[in-house]
């Protein structure tokens, strides 16, 4: 397994390419700006990019799906149905983030209407790319309709914004939900095991041992009632 990170947009979110070793089968995971980094690794690794799979549809995670779409045609793109209403609003995105119109180009959030999604996620589903089998998990709490992205054998799984290195999701945001992403994280990424290497989509790798001993929000430190550590 192979897993490339580019850290893009003002956000400094993670986009990811992920290959079969053995295949070179690849999916893109969470495109957050158009970036000519991203077609150029693929191209020169003589990658099959087979799709562009979307953890949820927050703009800073599918910037950049109509330019990478554009530059493989063929590769189908992948969402939840409960982030659709996120990810074609994508053009009005920057307003509920406080951003205003006559920021927008300034700042790199002057989008397109977005491509057409291939199909939807389905939880539970198994998600082949070349050898690798992830299985898809519906994970809401951060949005609506997010997905986390787990390989078993290889003891990886890929969150989005669901559980980063210290810390968890934002669950201000429109969908989100503070007690559902709790369970979320429980529920779908730590009980894959200790063992687990988390890819965030914002921040370093972790592992699942690390976040469940160390983590503020998952060892019993913080408290949402309390509004702070203690």
């Amino acid at each position: 397994m192979i897993v490339e990170r580019f850290v893009l947009t003002p956000f400094q979110q993670n986009t990811r390419i992920v290959a079969c070793s053995e295949t070179g089968k690849a999916i893109c995971i969470d495109p957050g700006e158009a970036s000519p980094e991203l077609g150029a690794f693929i191209a020169s690794r003589g990658y099959d990019l087979q799709a562009i799979t979307l953890t949820h549809g927050h703009l800073d995670h599918v910037g950049g799906t109509l330019a990478l779409s554009r530059e493989f045609p063929d590769a189908e793109i992948i969402l939840h149905t409960g982030d659709e209403d996120l990810y074609y609003g994508l053009p009005q995105q920057p307003l509920f983030m406080g951003i205003q119109p006559d920021q927008m180009a300034a700042l790199g959030f002057d989008y397109e209407d977005p491509p057409a999604l291939s199909r939807n996620w389905v939880d539970g589903e198994i998600y082949d790319v070349g050898r690798l089998k992830f299985s898809v998990r519906h994970c809401p709490g951060h949005t609506k309709g997010h997905v986390v992205l787990a390989e078993e054998t290889e003891k990886v799984v890929l969150v989005g914004d669901c559980l980063f290195a210290g810390s968890i999701g934002r669950t201000d945001l429109p969908g989100g939900n503070y007690e559902q992403l709790m369970e979320s994280i429980n529920e779908n990424i730590i009980a894959l095991g200790d063992d687990f290497t988390v890819y965030s989509g914002h921040g370093p790798e972790t592992t699942i041992r690390h976040e469940r001993i160390s983590n503020p929000f998952l060892n019993g430190t913080y408290q949402l009632s309390k509004g702070k550590y203690f």
